[in-house]
């Protein structure tokens, strides 16, 4: 066995050890060391998930990257058509990283109950529209088909339903301004198939979504006539090198528009969580390192006389100094196991049981949202210990200051 390491487990093994005077200082590191886990691994994990629960929402309604055309002025109408006779449809193979393409129009409409009337923004999508993500908002009734025959089956927010007192499987008209300001509104019926609660008000306000179709009469569009295209890509921290290779490979009569664009203020918002994620874990770090350093100078003055006889006995600075590291090791081990059992468990409770709510106005979601994966876990671990250990070669160094003779009559 590695002599350095023996004499540390003896020490930390020792009865003296545990009812010493370094006892409740070691507590105490090992304490700060745990709750610095526990800090670090909630503020990353409810950081990310809140970035990756509001960009997934924002994504869901607009796709990544929008192709329209560039007389429109990106407003929540669909005013000039775009053909659907392009080299990137139905399948972008131009750029690599866009996994899916889809079609869109937007038609501002107003709908109108028996008593009270709400503006809406009418979503036209067709059979290649991906509903992977309200699967998640849906709370109550299916999702729209629109791979047949046209129908009139919609997809409300519950905030609408809420406003306007109407329940799954009513039938509501919806109010269109016509293009010839003389002439009435066109009107349209919608079934209320499925209702769905994103908890982003901003677009659950707003979105009704029906068949595309609807749109393109309303419009009077040729059925090869949408208003945008919706891009999906693979990894969203390449978005802006992606939408702009997309826009490129575009005709010059389109115009090419990131989400991180659209919605700059939301995105800017959500940057400022690594700046906060990262003090954090600067701060966490700095006070275990802190602790860890006191703790091990306290063992050091405690273990002055063994230190004297050990290097009177041929022991060098450095085999010296490896003892205590190897104490400190243990210390710093304990603090990561009960800060990550602590920190996990408070983590995947929240994940699983929602005990924590958040308003939805200010924060985009209804409850904090956690992201929990293992490589930053792993990352986070070993970075702490790494950390750790280095601030204490700084303090380990005072072993080579100490004399053996003046060591051993030390009391």
């Amino acid at each position: 066995m590695n002599f350095e390491f023996f004499i540390a487990r003896r020490i930390i093994a020792s009865k003296d050890h545990k009812s010493s005077i370094s006892a409740p200082i070691i507590k105490i590191a090992i304490t700060a060391i745990a709750i610095g886990v526990i800090m670090m691994l909630i503020s990353i994990a409810t950081g990310v998930g809140l970035q990756k629960k509001i960009r997934d929402k924002v994504s869901a309604f607009n796709g990544d990257i929008i192709i329209s055309n560039f007389d429109t002025n990106f407003s929540n109408d669909s005013q000039n058509p775009i053909s659907t006779k392009q080299e990137f449809y139905p399948e972008f193979k131009l750029v690599e990283g866009i996994e899916h393409i889809q079609v869109t129009a937007l038609k501002g409409g107003v709908i109108r109950t028996a008593t009270d009337f709400e503006g809406v923004v009418v979503k036209g999508v067709g059979n290649d529209y991906r509903w992977t993500s309200f699967e998640e908002y849906l709370v109550e009734g299916r999702l729209p088909v629109f791979s047949g025959d046209l129908n009139s089956e919609a997809l409300i927010s519950e905030y609408l339903v809420n406003r306007l007192g109407l329940k799954l499987g009513d039938r509501i008209v919806t109010l269109f301004m016509n293009t010839d300001s003389s002439k009435l509104p066109r009107s349209r019926g919608f079934e209320i198939v499925g209702i769905y609660n994103s908890g982003f008000q901003q677009f659950d306000e707003q979105y009704l979504i029906a068949d595309i179709r609807h749109i393109q009469r309303l419009n009077r569009w040729e059925d090869d006539q949408v208003g945008a295209f919706e891009l999906f890509v693979t990894d969203f921290d390449d978005i802006e090198a992606i939408g702009n290779q997309v826009y490129m490979e575009t005709a010059s009569t389109m115009d090419t528009q990131t989400i991180r664009q659209k919605y700059g203020s939301i995105f800017e918002w959500l940057d400022l969580f690594d700046f906060n994620i990262y003090l954090i874990i600067g701060i966490m770090i700095l006070v275990a390192g802190i602790n860890m350093i006191t703790a091990l100078l306290v063992l050091i003055l405690e273990r002055t006389q063994m230190i004297g006889i050990l290097k009177a006995l041929g022991s060098n600075d450095w085999s010296v100094r490896k003892v205590f590291i190897y104490n400190a090791m243990y210390l710093i081990f304990l603090g990561l196991f009960f800060g990550n059992v602590i920190g996990l468990g408070l983590l995947l409770i929240q994940k699983y049981f929602k005990v924590i709510p958040l308003p939805p106005e200010t924060y985009y979601v209804t409850e904090a949202p956690v992201y929990l994966d293992v490589g930053y876990v792993l990352l986070l671990n070993a970075g702490t210990f790494l950390l750790c250990l280095l601030m204490l070669l700084i303090p380990s160094w005072i072993i080579t200051r100490i004399s053996p003779v003046k060591a051993i009559r030390f009391e």
